[in-house]
């Protein structure tokens, strides 16, 4: 079973996040933040992925230190359950439709963080969450998980929406790339041998 868990305290947050990779889509997440919640939920149910958070932060002050801080144990916790790495499918891209927005989300678990972010949306905020922290959350994922990630808005105007859309999209194309090929199952999916 790849599943992990991370618990990590700093003096701005107080994290802990189990996350099963091949799990069927469960989730229990506490993070102070309802907007954020709902994202993570979308993933986990998305991805196939069970997921437990909880974070305590200092949402007194704003939701930045929570955002990225989640996004930071999650990056650690799917770079730790995928382990040396061998048979995964290692890439993986979903165009995802909700409504009028379309968002393509394409991954290549590379050991190379590296995130093109090009999702303009109309809102600053949505409900008390604000917007920029999306990226904020990609950020930090890909550092520590050791992902390439493109995100591209190719259409959409409800910003809820293409935020939505966005977190299916990636949360379809990371169950891909972490599947194990069974053909290759006991192979890294690199020419150099490591990943």
């Amino acid at each position: 079973m790849r599943k992990v868990t991370i618990n990590r305290k700093t003096k701005e947050t107080d994290i802990s996040l189990t996350i099963s990779l091949d799990g069927k889509g469960v989730s229990n997440i506490d993070t102070g933040c309802g907007f954020f919640d709902h994202m993570l939920d979308l993933f986990s149910r998305h991805a196939r992925f069970d997921l437990d958070v909880k974070c305590n932060g200092d949402i007194n002050v704003d939701y930045h230190h929570t955002v990225e801080d989640v996004g930071i144990v999650l990056g650690q916790a799917i770079k730790q359950a995928l382990g040396d790495m061998k048979g995964i499918i290692r890439y993986g891209s979903t165009t995802l439709p909700m409504d009028e927005s379309l968002i393509l989300t394409a991954i290549d678990i590379s050991g190379r963080s590296y995130l093109r972010y090009e999702l303009p949306v109309r809102a600053v905020k949505i409900g008390d969450f604000p917007v920029e922290l999306v990226e904020e959350f990609f950020l930090a994922l890909v550092r520590h998980a050791g992902l390439t990630l493109h995100i591209v808005k190719l259409a959409g105007t409800n910003s809820h929406h293409v935020i939505e859309g966005t977190f299916k999209s990636f949360a379809r194309s990371l169950k891909q790339a972490v599947k194990i090929d069974s053909e290759f199952a006991n192979e890294i999916p690199s020419t150099k041998g490591v990943l």
